[in-house]
C-alpha cells in the first residue's frame, strides 16, 4: 500500500466557506509552523525536528503526510552524496507566505518579554524582518541580505522570486548587504514599532557590504 493511501482521512468542518476549507488543510496544530520552516527551502526530517522544539515524532510525521496529501509539500531524495530525503513546499504551499506574514503581524504585539520557557531560533525573525525591509520607504530593489543577531545568523531574499524566502545560517554567497542588530531591534522592526531606515540612521542596525541594497540602506 502506498504512503499516501496509509494517511488518515482529513478532518473537515463541513462548512461551505473558504475560511473553513482553508482551516481543513492548515488548521491542525504544527502545520503552519512546518510551512514556516519549509519556506527556507528543502529540509530534512531531522532539521524540522530540531527547529520545531516540542513537536513529537509521530505528530511531525503525520503532519508531513497530510501536507503531501493536500498538495502543500513534496518529499524527494537528494542525489548522492547527500542521498537523504527532504521535504519542500509546492507552489500552493508557497502561496501561504502572505498568510504567515499576516499572522506574524497580527501576533507581533504578543512578543513583549520573552518567557523562560520560550525557545528561540534566529531565523524565526526572518519573515517579520522581510516584511519590514520590503515595506521600507526609500528602499528600492532588493537582493540577498545576511542578518546577524545574538542568537545566530539567517539570510533573506528581498524582492526575489522563485527562490527560498529565507534560510538559516550565513548567506550561501556574497550577500548584497549584511545587517547586524540585537534581537530587540529586530523584533521592533518586525512589529512595525520602528522602521528599518530609522533604525539604520539611529545606529541600531549596522549595515555593511558594497552591494546596491547596502548602499541604498545607508544612504536613504
Amino acid at each position: 500500500m502506498s504512503r499516501l493511501r496509509r494517511m488518515s482521512p482529513r478532518r473537515s468542518y463541513d462548512q461551505y466557506c473558504s475560511v473553513a476549507r482553508a482551516l481543513d488543510v492548515v488548521g491542525d496544530r504544527w502545520t503552519i509552523l512546518i510551512v514556516r520552516e519549509l519556506l527556507a527551502g528543502p529540509r530534512r526530517y531531522t532539521d524540522l525536528q530540531t527547529d520545531l522544539p516540542g513537536v513529537s515524532t509521530d505528530v511531525l510525521a503525520s503532519r508531513l503526510k497530510d501536507m503531501e496529501r493536500d498538495g502543500l509539500a513534496t518529499r524527494r531524495r537528494l542525489p548522492p552524496p547527500g542521498a537523504a530525503y527532504v521535504y519542500e513546499l509546492t507552489g500552493r504551499g508557497r502561496q501561504l507566505l502572505p498568510v504567515l506574514q499576516a499572522l506574524g503581524e497580527w501576533g507581533a504585539p504578543e512578543l513583549d518579554e520573552r518567557r523562560a520557557t520560550d525557545a528561540v531560533r534566529a531565523h524565526w525573525f526572518a519573515l517579520p524582518l522581510l516584511r519590514g525591509l520590503e515595506a521600507a520607504g526609500g528602499v528600492s530593489g532588493g537582493g540577498l541580505v545576511e542578518v546577524r543577531l545574538d542568537e545566530g545568523e539567517f539570510h533573506l531574499y528581498v524582492g526575489a522570486e522563485d527562490v527560498p524566502v529565507y534560510g538559516a545560517g550565513p548567506a550561501p554567497e556574497e550577500p548584497d548587504a549584511r545587517l547586524s542588530m540585537d534581537t530587540g531591534t529586530c523584533a521592533a522592526v518586525g512589529r512595525g514599532d520602528v522602521g528599518v531606515l530609522d533604525a539604520v540612521r539611529d545606529g541600531r542596525v549596522e549595515v555593511t557590504g558594497e552591494g546596491t541594497f547596502a548602499k541604498t540602506l545607508r544612504e536613504a
